[in-house]
């Protein structure tokens, strides 16, 4: 967190220095979140706190490692977690027992694990993002809002392709993206996940595909008699999300405990 010193001249000032730790600092997105920092990305105030690495791999690395998250806890400013569902709702407890702001990009929460996250933001600030990166955070706004303009005879459709290793499906990018047209309708969720039979009027339908090494490929359709629009979003390389999550925690540093949204550390 940022602390107060003096200057050559006695005057208050504060120092910006952050030490940011990764939990899950070995998996897909984690290692380059420890790389943009270690590259000095962000500048010389933001320095790699060290990692956290689930039993059974390996601690040894050039930086800091510990199977024990509580103990990167203790150490870092702020933290960032790429993990699993199971371990993210956990690490949320841990940035409440220690006050510490922490910036998760895990997906796949089920709705208590979700409610966690909203208990423990009672007590650290934390930011939730399905999708770190600029252009799906845009995304997000322009769907809610042209469901908010489109009649309810404009159907909607949500494509997602991701590489042949992920877990959860529908992507959390693709649920966020039904949840902002849903808001923009000002509905109740009408989601469609196994399309069989007639369409349900107000229904958002999902589909998905898993292949290759593709990072993420979101498409939403509103379509109607004569007219089809599309907006879509093709994310290249999963530094994007790296690069996003560091730009969350030094934004969070000076928050109030509570839950938080990438669209509010863009300023959306």
């Amino acid at each position: 967190m940022p602390r107060p010193a003096t200057d050559s001249e006695g005057a208050e000032t504060i120092q910006t220095e952050a030490k940011i730790g990764v939990l899950g600092c070995t998996g897909r997105v984690g290692s380059l979140v420890v790389r943009e920092i270690q590259a000095r990305q962000f500048g010389a105030g933001v320095q790699l706190a060290g990692g956290s690495v689930r039993p059974g791999l390996p601690e040894k690395n050039d930086f800091f490692t510990t199977h024990d998250a509580d103990e990167l806890f203790r150490r870092a400013d702020a933290l960032i977690d790429f993990t699993t569902p199971e371990t993210t709702a956990k690490h949320a407890w841990l940035a409440a027992k220690h006050h510490k702001p922490l910036v998760i990009g895990t997906t796949g929460l089920s709705e208590a694990q979700e409610r966690e996250l909203r208990d423990a933001a009672k007590e650290a600030p934390i930011v939730y993002a399905a999708n770190m990166s600029l252009g799906v955070n845009f995304l997000l706004v322009f769907i809610e809002q042209m469901a908010s303009r489109l009649g309810a005879e404009w159907d909607i459709e949500i494509l997602e392709t991701h590489h042949k290793y992920k877990i959860d499906a529908p992507s959390g990018t693709a649920l966020a993206l039904g949840k902002a047209a849903t808001k923009g309708r000002k509905d109740k969720e009408k989601f469609v996940f196994d399309r069989k039979g007639e369409r349900e009027p107000g229904s958002i339908g999902f589909a998905v595909r898993r292949g290759g090494d593709t990072v993420g490929d979101h498409t939403v359709s509103f379509m109607t008699e004569g007219e089809i629009i599309e907006l879509r979003h093709v994310a290249g390389d999963r530094v994007l999300f790296a690069r996003g999550a560091v730009k969350a925690a030094l934004w969070l540093r000076d928050q109030k405990n509570g839950l938080y949204s990438m669209r509010d550390v863009l300023g959306l």
